[in-house]
């Protein structure tokens, strides 16, 4: 007979909005085991399996913590009731949790003391637009009405919902009917039950007990500041939206770069000090869409993008929300591993503003490849080889606006706008590798501009810190000669020094920031390093803190509107790092709103 031998949950803690699917092993009757699942469309051995969920509610009020959802709260911040803050801001478990928490929570005193919103709304403007937790009490008396009247979770219909037992103060009301389960807001602080039956296919009677699981309570996603565009051309407004959420000034468009942090790297013994329930995929999935659709770019370049999350999450996704999507995978001569899980490079735009005109995809093992064949002896070539080939890739895009550029051009002429998406190699004794990854896409984004006059922007994780020679070959336009990064060069790829250089005249957009002058400008100089004019970070973890990630454009043909506003230690929670249950990647997202310049007549 088919019997279940064991059911288990991946993630302990459940999460609003976060699929949760058990992990269910059979045994077969000739006591062989078997891990998938057994639909009543498709029976094993004549049996299938027929599943339930339950929330359980009790008749006891609950307060959760707001740093610990999982912990039942027992104190509570009365400065925050005075302040007007959400109540569900209020509570602690403990209070050495009130006290480590004490830095990032007194902004929100600092906020809700200075706030003002035009609609009155201050708690949504404050506090982000997703995953409130309401008052922060669960009151479990709930009548059948009070839920779901009609329900539907996993691929099952819509049917009612049934209370199935009362008993010493609690109940269980019946949520879901498939294996899978996606906790809801109205789940927050219930314990959810799962139950697992094996069924005759014939008779459709259950054989055996059922197995169940009883899961922790449910918390809502936790909710990162939200984060504002700061004009940096003077402008009196910060951020000001149009019906859809975008910036309503005809003729600019935004970009976004993100490093995502594939789930193939996101793994407890890099991140110990992340909980691994928001560690998990099923979690950070959800909390990286909401963010990445949160900002409304127009671009959207993200690194770190493994092959199936892109076939299967990323692109049916931002589909839904009018983007269409451009991905290169990195080569796979160095991994070995699932080719599912190779990272890569994904460019989405939206279909509204702009459409495709071209795809150019860079191998930088192609391009190691014939270089070695053209420098380097044939006794040497496989030692050279070994050092170039690193599988990194990137992703160029040719794309027509659809909206006017105020007068930049004659009616009729086509906008375009090319926009690189990259993920330079990561190992930091590699240094003339990276800059030669870099040299070979400005080069190539050199012959697009010689064969049309376009803006240009290159986005991406170059893996090189500010003052880097990559980042001297971005920014400045060439390489000095003494630069201490080009000593080690052992297959002799950077020689002539002359040849580190390119005519692009490329800027980074947040170095704006320095420059620029508004309201918000100089609380974000403060983040800036003004030697360098970048940020002080874009990726923060416990080991490294440091900026990675940039925005660079043609300043010849574009100019900077606003800048997405920059993270700092009061935004990070103390003694943190990234990733965290708000911030789902150790990178941060950077964008940048753009207008494109007249172009010059010839």
């Amino acid at each position: 007979m088919l019997s279940v031998l064991r059911v288990h949950l991946p993630s302990d803690i459940p999460i609003v909005g976060c699929e949760l699917t058990p992990y269910v092993l059979l045994r077969r009757p000739d006591k062989t085991l078997y891990p998938e699942d057994v639909p009543e469309s498709s029976p094993l051995d004549g049996h299938f399996l027929r599943y339930k969920w339950y929330r359980i509610q009790s008749d006891k009020k609950v307060t959760v913590c707001s740093i610990h959802p999982s912990e039942q709260a027992t104190l509570q911040c009365l400065g925050c009731v005075k302040a007007k803050i959400p109540v569900a801001k209020s509570y602690h478990c403990s209070p050495k949790c009130f006290s480590d928490a004490w830095q990032h929570h007194r902004v929100l005193h600092d906020r809700a003391a200075s706030a003002v919103n035009e609609n009155g709304n201050e708690e949504e403007e404050l506090f982000g637009r997703f995953n409130s937790t309401g008052s922060g009490v669960i009151n479990s008396t709930l009548p059948t009405s009070a839920s779901s009247a009609s329900l539907t979770n996993g691929s099952t219909p819509l049917y009612p919902a049934t209370v199935t037992q009362r008993n010493g103060g609690e109940t269980w009301f019946e949520v879901g009917r498939s294996k899978t389960y996606t906790p809801s807001a109205d789940d927050i602080g219930h314990v959810l039950k799962f139950e697992c039956v094996v069924v005759d296919a014939e008779t459709k009677q259950t054989v055996g007990h059922p197995s169940t699981l009883l899961t922790s309570r449910v918390i809502p996603a936790p909710s990162p500041p939200p984060r504002r565009l700061i004009p940096v051309n003077g402008a009196d407004v910060i951020g000001h939206l149009d019906a859809d959420g975008r910036i309503s000034s005809s003729g600019t468009f935004t970009v976004l770069s993100y490093n995502i942090l594939a789930d193939a790297y996101a793994t407890s013994e890099s991140y110990a000090y992340c909980p691994s329930w928001a560690l998990s995929w099923a979690y950070r999935r959800q909390n990286l869409l909401r963010e990445i659709v949160g900002y409304r770019a127009d671009i959207v370049c993200l690194q770190e993008v493994q092959n199936d999350h892109f076939e299967e999450f990323f692109a049916p996704e931002l589909d839904k929300h009018g983007y269409q999507a451009l991905y290169k995978r990195k080569t796979n001569e160095v991994y070995t591993g699932n080719p599912n899980t190779i990272d890569g490079c994904a460019t989405f735009f939206r279909r509204d503003r702009f459409s495709h005109v071209k795809k150019y995809e860079v191998e930088f093992n192609k391009a190691a490849q014939s270089l070695t064949e053209a420098l380097v002896p044939s006794a040497q070539r496989k030692t050279a080889l070994n050092r170039l080939v690193k599988d990194n890739v990137a992703l160029i895009v040719v794309l027509e606006a659809k909206f006017s550029n105020q007068g930049a051009d004659t009616p009729g002429k086509r906008q375009l706008l090319c926009v690189a998406n990259t993920h330079v190699n990561v190992h930091q004794d590699l240094k003339d590798v990276k800059l030669w990854q870099v040299l070979t896409l400005l080069k190539g984004l050199e012959k697009i501009a010689a064969s049309a006059d376009i803006p240009m922007l290159v986005c991406g994780d170059f893996n090189s810190l500010p003052g880097s020679a990559p980042h001297a070959l971005l920014a400045g336009g060439k390489v000095e000669p003494t630069h201490p990064d080009i000593v080690v060069d052992p297959l002799g790829i950077l020689r002539p020094h002359s040849k580190l250089a390119h005519q692009l005249l490329l800027v980074s957009a947040y170095s704006s920031f320095v420059r620029g002058v508004g309201l918000g400008v100089d609380h974000q100089r403060r983040k800036m390093d003004p030697l360098i004019n970048e940020p002080l970070f874009t990726n923060c973890t416990r080991d490294f803190i440091g900026t990675l990630d940039y925005i660079f454009y043609t300043a010849d043909s574009l100019t900077v509107e606003s800048l997405l506003e920059l993270l700092d230690e009061e935004s990070l929670r103390k003694d943190t790092a990234l990733p965290s249950p708000e911030w789902s990647s150790d990178h941060i997202a950077l964008l940048a709103e753009f207008r494109c310049k007249p172009r010059q007549r010839r």
